[in-house]
């Protein structure tokens, strides 16, 4: 009898201690990154509404992490200096690849579509009137170009607009520019380049925050639809804290404030998704990459072979993947 009490009280302080090692590994704060897009005053202060309600939601306090580029979101996420992030697809992709990152919601347009458009812009008073116009021209334009890592300001226009058209953005016009949709936006109004990337989401908040000078804005080409910003946590972020975060945000617009909130930022909800909506980003890298060793000449052509029958089954792995989603 002694000894199965003493095996009970031993097994009852070993729940306690895991219990209590539970509670210590549940993070009190959690830090929340954002991609550059425009000015992080500007996105502070687009978000920071929604965060507090997160912190009231949760009881988590909630950091705002802003880095000058997509890269630095993405290392912030490696190096566990943020827990949760709004990323594009792009950088999403990179994050799942090298940060310990997953998709886990994804962010749906204020006229409920879940997705979003690449651009291409000019000045009001821009000659260019068209995508071809820029193909003809190219050589004697600037060219104001996304962050590496962003999905519409360079991976589409990458391939839908450019290298469909066998441009390569880096070496065939006069001059290009990268820097953020914000930045490109007000380079153009400014007539500091003659055409740039940027989508619809941000050229929407660009009429909010700068009115005046959207009206400087013209679209010349829109590209097909790109799945909605993704929202990524990493992967070993407690189950209780993911689980306060989840039905925090699936649960986000419900009245008319939070809509409002919601709306500031572009957005009428969001809503559950996984790494599967990073599909077509990956098809549009491993085509951009086939596009690239098919034409490079420093490769033997059994190299080029051997690369072409890599991508190709990596390619009808992807599309497999879509087909069955």
């Amino acid at each position: 009898m002694i000894r199965r009490h003493t095996l009970l009280a031993l097994l009852a302080a070993g729940l306690l201690a895991t219990t209590a090692q539970a509670q210590q590994q549940a993070p009190k704060e959690i830090s929340f990154g954002f991609i550059s897009t425009e000015a992080s005053n500007n996105l502070r202060t687009a978000w920071q509404p929604l965060l507090q309600d997160m912190e009231k939601a949760t009881g988590l306090s909630v950091k705002a992490f802003f880095a000058s580029d997509y890269a630095g979101i993405i290392e912030a996420m490696r190096f566990n200096k943020i827990q949760l992030a709004w990323m594009g697809n792009k950088s999403a992709m990179e994050a799942v690849d090298r940060s310990n990152g997953e998709v886990f919601a994804k962010t749906i347009a204020k006229d409920g579509t879940e997705g979003y458009y690449s651009l291409l812009i000019v000045h009001k008073d821009s000659p260019l009137k068209s995508l071809d116009n820029v193909v003809r021209q190219h050589a004697s334009l600037t060219l104001g170009f996304g962050d590496p890592n962003s999905t519409s300001g360079t991976a589409v226009p990458g391939l839908f607009a450019f290298q469909q058209n066998k441009l390569d953005p880096a070496r065939d016009f006069k001059r290009m520019v990268r820097a953020s949709h914000e930045a490109n936006l007000l380079a153009v109004v400014n007539r500091q380049v003659d055409v740039a990337t940027n989508n619809t989401e941000n050229t929407s908040r660009f009429e909010k925050t700068h009115p005046e000078q959207a009206a400087d804005v013209r679209v010349i080409w829109r590209s097909p639809l790109i799945p909605s910003d993704p929202l990524v946590w990493r992967k070993d972020l407690d189950a209780g804290t993911k689980k306060a975060v989840r039905e925090f945000l699936l649960g986000y617009g419900r009245d008319a404030r939070e809509k409002a909130v919601l709306a500031n930022i572009e957005y009428s909800a969001i809503r559950a998704s996984s790494d599967a909506q990073l599909v077509p980003i990956r098809q549009i890298e491993l085509a951009r990459e086939r596009s690239r060793v098919e034409s490079d000449t420093t490769l033997s052509a059994e190299d080029r072979a051997k690369k072409l029958k890599d991508l190709d089954g990596r390619l009808a792995e992807l599309g497999r993947a879509a087909s069955s989603s």
